[in-house]
């Protein structure tokens, strides 16, 4: 057997079941806000900067706008977000926060980072080590997205 074909030397096998556990770790906390995962990654871009286009909230998540829109149109029926024509390019939809998205951040903030530093209380990682691990993904992420 080739060591390089070893699960145990495989980086793709530790961040697909790292992403995979903490994906499940946020379950219970948006299942208590009424929102899947996907959905909280969007509201969390909109918390940032409302009203955007619908490719640049794709483009902000690195996914493609066929997988976004329906995303959105699902977020649309529960009242989360609302979709509008933009001004200039009737081709373009806008998409905005309703009171019910927005005053989902609160509740979100008043409950996630507290119950994932929970969960994660057992872990040696102090902050910094997340923030170098940030940087690192993201370096990882960045060579693999050209």
């Amino acid at each position: 057997m080739h060591a390089e074909l070893q699960i145990d030397n495989q980086i793709c096998f530790r961040l697909y079941t790292a992403a995979r556990l903490v994906t499940q770790a946020y379950t219970p906390m948006l299942t208590e806000l009424g929102i899947t995962y996907p959905q909280y990654l969007v509201l969390m871009v909109l918390w940032e900067k409302d009203c955007q286009p619908v490719n640049d909230i794709a483009h902000r998540l690195m996914l493609e706008t066929n997988t976004v829109t329906p995303l959105l149109q699902r977020m649309e029926k529960q009242g989360l977000v609302e979709r509008k024509q933009g001004e200039k390019d009737k081709r373009q939809h806008i998409i905005s926060l309703t009171k019910k998205g927005k005053s989902l951040e609160q509740k979100a903030y008043s409950l996630i980072p507290s119950g994932m530093g929970e969960q994660l209380s057992d872990c040696p990682l102090r902050l910094e080590d997340y923030q170098n691990l940030a940087q690192e993904l993201d370096s990882i992420i960045n060579s693999l997205k050209k």
